[in-house]
């Protein structure tokens, strides 16, 4: 009977199970600027960051909380941010500070920003149609939250975009066109300003952390009532609004789980003892809110007690109450024994409900045997609070000062905790939630008022938040109906992996690092890439950067491999790098039309290092047809996102006026500052020269000089030969032709054609004292490290040495060599290719060409 019992009980919770969904990805970018140094500084936003990153978080969204940005804060932590995005079923960007139009376009206002120059809008703002192209090309739905609508607060009035000076005209910002699955709400209508209020947060910042709290409420409802109380609290004067593409809901702050408890429990009930407690454990909500419960079907063969009172069917019980619930069965029952059940449902804040069972055996409580079988549940009673004490204090020690290592950028990684217990009345809150990164199970994703029962606890994962490395404090307090509670705490260290350390890229919006450049990839990087691989198959990443790992040995056709694979598994740069290899012929012949055909794919994307390359191909018809206007584009929204090769293509562009392009050298300077900013060795070599010249800036040789000489000490190739024409020139510095003579070959060694050819015409200005065979060395050089044929005379040269010095200079250059290389050709080829093979022997630099 109590196995049939026991089976009808199983058939009716069936029907009330739901399937288990899976967590869904959702990251939130909340920043606000408050402290401006150039204007006055806003009260609101640093609060209103605070107040609604921890909404975001409640909701548990892994929540990028950033204050007081300058541009290169934000570029890093768009970046950052953009990583975890990849891939999301959401993306939200929260923003609160200054921010305007211009010319139709929105801008929002890093704290560093001046705004003097007509130029400086491109180099000192965030154009945040950038911010949402970026967003559309990383995540399923996109929604931007901006209390940042004000008039402009800089003298300035008009501003460079694109090819075009712009007067800034109209107040707030303006309307946004949003594509599909998109929400982008404004604090106050198009062209209008937002109120900072009269409290510590803004009207509309306020209201949205209080109405985006209510449980499964779609967003354009939550919007609806945030306008609502911000209408009500300017009385009238702020009219938040928003456009909306969205064809899914959008629910911020989910509460679909139901109340856990165990579905059916069993429990031996004596007759005739008065009540006796049924020792039914407390349902516990995981999203953390209350819980009620009710009789729904009561016992046939006694009565429900709770303190003293009997319980009707539908009375609502706390569910912390629960354990205390009693069942009072009448003498004369359990003569035989019977078996009886109670059905009971909880309810939570949220609508949320599930169904619980007892089924129990009546046994007759009276006489000697009745007596014997009190004693024995007594006794079984006392055992189980001591064994629960057990189990809480077993949990705690198996948490408690655990130090548990998680890589990042690998996905949610199981914390494998080795629970000790499966007890169905132990369940752990939630005391402290890591500050960065999210907790979460399979099913769903954990917020900081989450709890979760003992059976789930081995399935509990952790993804760090990209960016951030620093260990952080997780605390439970676990407990078990009436038994004391005891807390425990662990550690979780984010890691990066060797490879990425190793050969991570700069700019790699799927990376978790700064990066390195090509010859900074040192020859540990092959051997670290190649365990990430085994030990990470789906991270598409490190097959990415095991190939530049091998491109940097030199061995070719397997890096390609490993590019296309990582390509195929969709990591974008490694799309990019294709294009790169078609473009340089490197192990294949130079294809343009392919290389453009990657270029373009990465680009759409949002690749920095795509966009840069194939605007640079669109706006001066490299292997397409022109495009100035969007090639012009591209380059702007590279350089955007802080790729300082675009900076640099497009301070070429300024500088001289290209393709319909005026002229303007001061907006040349502006990129070229920011480039420097960025610590970009280009750019500082380039600014160098401008200093020099007097182009788009005051002539100073002393700035020249030290931009050259820190451009130099970070090695870029072209800098010593920069700073040694000072030298032999005597320009800014005294006349040294010594010191011009050591930078020069300095320069020849980093690849630097130009000041090889320099170094020629030194030794060749010799006369007598002249070393024929050292200038033929330089000019073979020069010839051989000249890909584009920009200076013919260098071979010229060469040809009107005699073959005395040309044989010297080879026997020198092949003693170099570590192996041989044909010897074909003309003298004169043979020292232009031995040349080559000597500066290609000692691992040069991938990234001049």
């Amino acid at each position: 009977m109590l196995r049939r019992c026991s089976l009808i009980a199983a058939l009716i919770l069936v029907g009330l199970t739901t399937m288990q969904a899976r967590a869904d990805r959702r990251v939130a970018l909340v920043s606000g600027n408050s402290e401006y140094r150039e204007i006055p500084a806003l009260k609101n936003p640093d609060k209103d960051a605070e107040d609604v990153s921890k909404t975001f978080r409640l909701a548990g969204f892994d929540v990028f909380v950033a204050r007081d940005l300058t541009k290169i804060d934000f570029e890093k932590q768009f970046r950052n941010y953009l990583a975890a995005a990849d891939g999301a079923d959401l993306a939200v960007v929260y923003y609160s500070g200054h921010g305007f139009q211009i010319g139709g376009e929105n801008f929002l206002i890093p704290v560093d920003a001046s705004l003097k120059n007509a130029a400086d809008i491109e180099v000192q703002a965030v154009k945040l149609d950038d911010v949402l192209q970026q967003l559309r090309a990383k995540s399923k739905i996109q929604v931007i939250i901006l209390d940042a609508c004000r008039n402009n607060p800089f003298p300035r009035k008009d501003y460079w975009l694109r090819d075009q000076l712009i007067a800034a005209g109209g107040t707030g910002l303006a309307q946004v066109k949003s594509s599909l699955n998109t929400l982008i709400a404004f604090a106050t209508e198009p062209g209008a300003v937002a109120y900072d209020g009269t409290g510590d947060l803004s009207p509309f910042s306020s209201a949205f952390s209080r109405r985006a709290l209510a449980p499964n409420q779609e967003i354009r409802s939550v919007m609806a009532a945030v306008r609502r109380d911000v209408v009500e609290a300017t009385a009238g004067k702020q009219v938040p609004w928003e456009n909306s593409s969205l064809i899914d809901e959008v629910v911020l702050m989910r509460r679909t789980n139901r109340p856990a408890l165990p579905p059916v429990l069993e429990k031996v009930v004596p007759s005739g003892v008065g009540p006796v407690a049924l020792d039914l454990p407390v349902p516990v909500d995981v999203d953390g809110g209350a819980v009620t419960v009710s009789i729904e079907r009561p016992p046939s063969l006694g009565r429900l007690i709770l303190d003293g009172k009997p319980v009707a069917t539908g009375e609502p019980i706390a569910g912390k109450d629960l354990p205390r619930l009693q069942m009072d069965v009448p003498k004369g029952s359990g003569a035989q024994e019977e078996v009886d059940m109670l059905a009971y449902a909880t309810h939570d804040d949220w609508g949320g409900g599930s169904q619980g069972i007892l089924v129990f055996r009546v046994k007759n409580g009276e006489g000697a045997e009745g007596k014997q079988l009190v004693a024995s549940l007594e006794s079984e009673q006392k055992q189980e609070v001591v064994e629960r004490g057990i189990h809480i204090t077993g949990a705690a020690e198996a948490i408690e000062n655990r130090d548990v290592q998680v890589p990042v950028g690998v996905g949610p990684v199981p914390l494998k905790l080795d629970f000790p217990t499966r007890d169905p009345a132990v369940s752990l809150k939630l005391a402290t939630y890591p500050a960065t990164g999210t907790l979460s199970l399979p099913d769903r994703t954990l917020s900081p008022d989450s709890s979760l029962m003992a059976d789930e606890i081995d399935n509990l994962r952790y993804e760090p938040q990209i960016g951030a490395v620093k260990p952080l404090i997780v605390g439970f307090q676990i407990s078990a109906d009436n038994t004391p509670s005891k807390p425990a705490n662990m550690k979780l260290s984010p890691s990066v992996d060797p490879c990425d350390n190793e050969a991570g890229e700069p700019l790699d919006l799927q990376g978790v690092v700064t990066g390195l450049l090509p010859n900074e990839i040192g020859a540990d990087a092959v051997k670290a890439c190649q365990a990430a691989v085994k030990a990470y198959p789906d991270v598409a990443r490190f097959r990415y950067e095991l190939g530049r790992a091998l491109l940097a040995a030199g061995k070719v056709e397997d890096a390609k491999t490993a590019i296309k694979e990582a390509a195929d598994k969709g990591h974008v740069r490694a799309m990019f790098e294709l294009g790169y290899i078609a473009s340089s012929g490197i192990g294949t012949a130079v294809d343009p039309k392919k290389a453009n055909g990657f270029y373009a794919k990465a680009s759409d994307k949002g690749d920095p290092y795509g966009m840069t390359a194939w605007g640079r191909a669109l706006f001066n018809g490299l292997g397409v047809e022109h495009d100035t206007g969007k090639g012009l584009d591209l380059l702007l929204k590279a350089a955007a996102m802080g790729h300082t090769y675009a900076m640099n293509d497009l301070a070429a562009i300024f500088s001289e006026g290209r393709n319909g392009v005026p002229a303007d050298p001061e907006r040349a300077v502006a990129f070229l500052k920011a480039g420097v900013e960025r610590q970009d060795m280009y750019s500082m070599n380039i600014l160098g020269r401008n200093y020099l010249s007097g182009l788009g800036v005051e002539k100073d040789p002393k700035q020249a000089q030290a931009l050259f000489q820190k451009a130099m000490d970070l090695g870029k190739p072209y800098a010593p030969g920069s700073l040694a024409r000072m030298y032999r020139d005597g320009e800014g510095v005294d006349q040294n032709l010594a010191e011009a003579q050591r930078l020069f070959e300095l320069a020849t060694d980093r690849g630097d054609y130009s000041a090889a050819y320099d170094r020629a015409a030194i030794e060749m200005q010799k006369g007598d004292k002249s070393d024929q065979a050292v200038a033929v060395r330089y000019l073979a050089f020069a010839a051989g490290l000249d890909l584009r044929n920009e200076l013919p005379n260098a071979r010229a040269t060469l040809a009107q040495f005699g073959v005395k010095p040309k044989t010297a200079a080879l026997k020198q250059l092949r003693s170099e060599l570590k192996s041989k290389i044909p010897a074909g050709g003309s003298v004169d080829d043979q020292l232009v290719k031995t040349a080559r093979a000597v500066w290609e022997q000692a691992n040069p630099r991938r990234d001049l060409f």
